[in-house]
C-alpha cells in the first residue's frame, strides 16, 4: 500500500500529476436519442431492443435523454463542473448509415457542433469511434464475425479522422471489445445476441484487427502529424483476486484472466492470445488469424483506457471447462449487484502497469456506479450518498496508484447524466445528472456537486 495513505495526510486532486484530467463520459445510444433523424441508420442496438425480452420492459435508446438536441444544455452541466475532457462516441449508423459507402453530412455535422460547444468552454473532446452501435447492414452481412467488418471500420475510421481531425483532442478506437464480443456473440445477452462460441471468438479478433487498421489509418493520415491528438483504446480489463491461497485458487484466477484480459491485451503488446483458453474447447474453431493480423493489432498507441467497476473474485471449479467460478464478497454491492472494492482498482491499476511493463500512460476511461437514486419530495435535489462514497474511495485509491508509481494520466467518472442502461433499459441510474425520462429535465445530483469540488482541490480525497 501507498506510504502516502498510510501517513493519513489529507489529500486532494491537486496530489494528481500537474496536467491530470478530470472528466465524464457517455456513449451514443446511450444519451443520443434522435434514432431516426437527419440520416442516421439502424444500428444492432436498436434491432435488438425491439427484440422482446431483450431490454427490459422493452425500453429503447430511441429518445433516451436526448442529447443529440440537449448537448448545450449538458455541455454547460460540464462547464460548471470544471472537467477537462468529455468522453463522448460517435455513431458509426450515423455517420455511414449502411456501415460501408455513402457518408452522412449531417451526422458528421452534430459532432463537429458537438464539439464546438465543447472547445467554446475549455473543454477536451475525447471521442471513441465505436462504443457498440454497429450498423444493422453490416450485422446483416455476418457482422464482427466476418473479416470484411474489421475492413468496414477502418474505412469509417479514416472518415472521421479527415472530418473531424481538427475538432478531436483524443481519439479511442473501442471501448470494451470483450463486451462487443462476448456479450454480443457468446452469451447473447448484449447485440446483436448471438450464441456462438467461435463467433465471439472470430469477432473479438476482427474487432481487435479493426482497431489495428484504425490506428495504421490514422498514422498513414492525419495522425502522422507530430502534433496530432493521441490515440488509444479502452479495454475492461479484469485482474481478480483468489477466493484463497491454496494453489487450485490462484490457478483459477489466473485462468480468469485469459478471456477478460490477455484475449485482448496481449495482442497489443505483441504476445499471442492465451492458447490454453481454446484449448479448454476443443469443438470450437479458434480465431481465424491470417498472416500479419497480429502485428497490425500491436501497432503502437500513445496510451491505454481502463474501464473499472468492480474486482471479481474466483474460486475453483472442477466442473467448469477452464476450472474456475465467480465467488461470494463480503463487499457491499451496487444496484447492478457488483461488488465495491475501491482497494480493487489500487490493485488493478498496479497490475495493468506491471503487465504493460509500463509501456503505455493510462487514462481511468469508466468508473461509476448505479445506485437507486430518486428525486426529493420537492423535485430539486437528489441525494446519492453512497455514489459520493464510492466516488471518493476510487479516487483515494487511484491517488495511491499514481504515488506508487503508475502513469495514470486521467479519471473519467462514468457517467454524466442517466442513460439507457443496455440490456437494463431505464432501470439502473449511474449518471452524477438525475435524468427525468419523462420530460428530459435534468437535476443536479450531489455527487455533480462533490465530483465539482473534487476537480477544483477544495474537497479531500
Amino acid at each position: 500500500m501507498s506510504t502516502m495513505k498510510q501517513s493519513n495526510r489529507k489529500r486532494s486532486s491537486t496530489d494528481f500529476p500537474q496536467g491530470f484530467v478530470w472528466g465524464v463520459a457517455a456513449a451514443s445510444y446511450q444519451v443520443e436519442g434522435a434514432a431516426r433523424e437527419d440520416g442516421r441508420g439502424p444500428s444492432i442496438w436498436d434491432t435488438f431492443s425491439r427484440k422482446p425480452g431483450k431490454v427490459l420492459h422493452g425500453h429503447t435508446g430511441d429518445v433516451s435523454v436526448d442529447q443529440y438536441h440537449r448537448y448545450e444544455e449538458d455541455v454547460q452541466l460540464m462547464h460548471e463542473l470544471g472537467v477537462a475532457s468529455y468522453r463522448f462516441s460517435i455513431a458509426w449508423p450515423r455517420v455511414q448509415p449502411a456501415g460501408s459507402g455513402a457518408i452522412n453530412p449531417a451526422g458528421l455535422d452534430y459532432y463537429r457542433r458537438l464539439s464546438d460547444a465543447l472547445h467554446a468552454r475549455g473543454i477536451q473532446t475525447t471521442a471513441t469511434l465505436y462504443h457498440w452501435d454497429l450498423p444493422q447492414p453490416l450485422e446483416d452481412a455476418g457482422g464482427w464475425p466476418v473479416r470484411d467488418t474489421a475492413y468496414r471500420f477502418a474505412e469509417y475510421s479514416r472518415v472521421c479522422f479527415e472530418a473531424l481531425g481538427d475538432h478531436v483532442d483524443r481519439w479511442i478506437t473501442l471501448n470494451e471489445p470483450w463486451c462487443s464480443s462476448v456479450l454480443g456473440y457468446l452469451e447473447g445477452v448484449h447485440a446483436p445476441g448471438c450464441t456462438d462460441r467461435s463467433a465471439a471468438w472470430a469477432a473479438a479478433h476482427h474487432l481487435m484487427l479493426g482497431h489495428g487498421l484504425a490506428v495504421q489509418a490514422y498514422r498513414s493520415g492525419p495522425g502522422a502529424q507530430p502534433d496530432a491528438a493521441p490515440i488509444g483504446i479502452t479495454l475492461n480489463l479484469e485482474s481478480p483476486r483468489p477466493a484463497t491461497r491454496r494453489p487450485e485458487d490462484l490457478e483459477a484466477a489466473d485462468r480468469w484472466i485469459d478471456l477478460r484480459s490477455r484475449f485482448f491485451l496481449d495482442p497489443l503488446l505483441g504476445r499471442p492470445y492465451p492458447e490454453r483458453h481454446f484449448a479448454s474447447y476443443p469443438d470450437h474453431t479458434p480465431p481465424p488469424v491470417q498472416t500479419g493480423d497480429m502485428a497490425t493489432i500491436a501497432v503502437p498507441i500513445d496510451f491505454l483506457g481502463v474501464n473499472f467497476y468492480h474486482e471479481p473474485v474466483v474460486a475453483a471449479d472442477p466442473s467448469h471447462p477452464e476450472g474456475f467460478r465467480c465467488a461470494e464478497s463480503h463487499h457491499e454491492t451496487t444496484d447492478m449487484g457488483w461488488p465495491i472494492t475501491p482497494r480493487g482498482l489500487y490493485r488493478h491499476l498496479k497490475w495493468v502497469w506491471q503487465t504493460t511493463e509500463g509501456r503505455y500512460p493510462l487514462f481511468i476511461t469508466e468508473n461509476g456506479c448505479a445506485m437507486p437514486d430518486t428525486l426529493t419530495p420537492d423535485g430539486e435535489r437528489c441525494h446519492d450518498p453512497r455514489r459520493v462514497a464510492y466516488l471518493r474511495e476510487h479516487f483515494s485509491a487511484a491517488l495511491d496508484a499514481v504515488e506508487d508509481g503508475v502513469d495514470l494520466r486521467g479519471y473519467f467518472v462514468w457517467s454524466l447524466i442517466d442513460n439507457f442502461e443496455w440490456a437494463y433499459g431505464y432501470e439502473k441510474r449511474f449518471g452524477i445528472v438525475y435524468a427525468d425520462y419523462v420530460n428530459g429535465r435534468r437535476v443536479r445530483k450531489d455527487s455533480f456537486y462533490y465530483l465539482r469540488e473534487v476537480i477544483s482541490g477544495a474537497e479531500t480525497l
